[in-house]
């Protein structure tokens, strides 16, 4: 003998294996790269702000190093604008996600 017991289980406390078997596979889940492709394609202004802030803040610290303070206050005062654009874009996909979920 092996020393293991068989234990019968009530019938009732096995309903959720039933219910999996009914409810078919489970969903597949989305990897960082497929769900970063979904989000982009959900909202495209976003990778385009972040994109150009990052120009900006680029750019601006370039001229800062360099000695040009003119068109380095122009580069912050861009990317200022820029992540206004960004925060804005994320406002906007947001209330359109929603109002989709909600229509639907």
């Amino acid at each position: 003998m092996s020393g293991k017991a068989q234990i019968t289980l009530p019938e009732e406390e096995l309903d959720w294996i039933q219910l999996r078997q009914d409810l078919g596979p489970v969903i597949e889940v989305e990897t960082t790269k497929e769900k970063l492709k979904r989000k982009i394609k959900e909202n495209p202004l976003v990778p385009i702000g972040c994109l150009a802030t990052t120009a900006a803040l680029t750019m601006g610290l370039y001229n800062f190093r360099t000695g040009n303070r003119k068109m380095s206050q122009i580069m912050m005062r861009t990317r200022i604008a820029a992540q206004g654009f960004t925060v804005a874009a994320l406002i906007v996909g947001v209330v359109m996600t929603y109002g989709e979920k909600k229509s639907n």
